[in-house]
């Protein structure tokens, strides 16, 4: 009991120790097993945590003379990845286990020196200057690294080349999925837009009164962009055609959702018939009887290989050659902006979501 009360008002020296920052992606943080000080601790319902991290990689992203190198850019891509930021204090015999935890925490570490570290230590941007540790690795979980290598397995196939140094995404540890109902919400929003882009495409405009007496939920979701779309009477044709893309991104919810049985290869543009048949003959109420969404692997799956798909067109279009295997860059850039919706990339409304290859 003595020494319990001594440890409540005279807390352990740590003069000694290592203070390290931890910034880990995963959901669930491991339990360090080696003797540590726990200074503090930071996960995504903290709201100091955002701006801490946008702090720090604002700190990162003019370090270096402000050259934006690969590794630098990996780092930032990192830390908007963050779900628990933990502050440890640790004794210098601890490291080798401390780095099976930040391994198993997928954490880059920031140490007293100002210097930013792989799992294993190795120093990934130093204090001063671009020259890290060449062997240093911005971690990613093994799921992540599997999906890479299938995806660059199915991209060989069909004789589609991208560097191998385009990084694995997010995967399951880190995931954190929109619900089977806001999926639901979005997908109606972006039908009920779409339809009027298309009737006003068409020469047969469909009133957007009709619209919402038609499909009163879908109006509950809409975005602010969409809002302002609809409520033009005559919207110029560059933002008619932007909207009629959105059939694109329609087919990826409806997949999502189950409500498609795939997504076919994206080198020609969906079938918009099938996608109308499948909210009209099944109607709101009935769409949302069975809801749920397709398992997160297959998700996951579909994000990584349609990333560096999306990748190939962007390179093709920049070089000014064609697009590899017959590829669509409209499609792909809708497909991967649901996607990336998905699985709240830069956690960003729809509005505001990037596609970055």
């Amino acid at each position: 009991m003595l020494n319990r009360i001594k440890q409540l008002f005279f807390p352990k020296d740590t003069s000694n120790h290592i203070l390290i920052n931890a910034y880990c992606t995963v959901a669930d943080v491991p339990k360090p097993g080696f003797p540590h000080v726990l200074n503090a601790r930071r996960g995504l319902s903290d709201p100091e945590l955002p701006p801490h991290l946008n702090g720090f990689m604002n700190h990162l992203a003019q370090a270096g003379q402000g050259q934006m190198t690969q590794v630098r850019y990996h780092v930032i891509r990192h830390l908007q990845r963050v779900q628990q930021h933990v502050s440890l204090s640790i004794e210098p015999g601890a490291m080798d286990s401390f780095a099976a935890w930040a391994e198993a925490a997928n954490a880059v570490v920031f140490m007293e020196d100002g210097s930013v570290r792989d799992p294993q230590g190795r120093i990934l941007l130093p204090a001063a200057g671009d020259n890290g540790d060449p062997k240093a690795v911005v971690p990613y979980p093994p799921q992540a690294w599997r999906r890479k290598a299938r995806s660059d397995e199915l991209l060989a196939a069909y004789k589609i080349m991208v560097p191998a140094t385009l990084p694995p995404l997010v995967s399951e540890p880190e995931l954190r999925l929109r619900a089977p109902e806001d999926v639901l919400r979005r997908m109606l929003a972006l039908f009920v837009v779409a339809i009027r882009a298309e009737s006003l495409a068409g020469g047969r405009p469909i009133a957007v009164d009709d619209l919402q007496e038609r499909f009163p939920p879908a109006f509950a979701g809409l975005t602010d962009v969409e809002r302002a779309y609809l409520a033009q009477e005559e919207p110029s044709e560059q933002e008619t055609a932007q909207f009629l893309w959105r059939y694109e991104a329609i087919l990826v919810l409806q997949w999502v959702l189950g409500l498609q049985d795939a997504l076919p290869f994206a080198d020609a543009i969906c079938d918009v018939a099938a996608i109308s048949r499948t909210v009209i003959e099944r109607g709101t109420d009935g769409l949302r009887k069975q809801l749920a969404m397709r398992p997160a692997g297959e998700l996951l799956d579909a994000l990584d290989l349609h990333y560096r798909l999306h990748w190939a067109t962007r390179q093709a279009i920049l070089k000014k050659t064609p697009a590899p295997a017959g590829l669509n860059d409209g499609v792909l850039q809708e497909r991967h902006l649901a996607l990336n919706w998905l699985v709240r990339f830069e956690d960003r409304d729809w509005d505001d979501v990037d596609t970055p290859t």
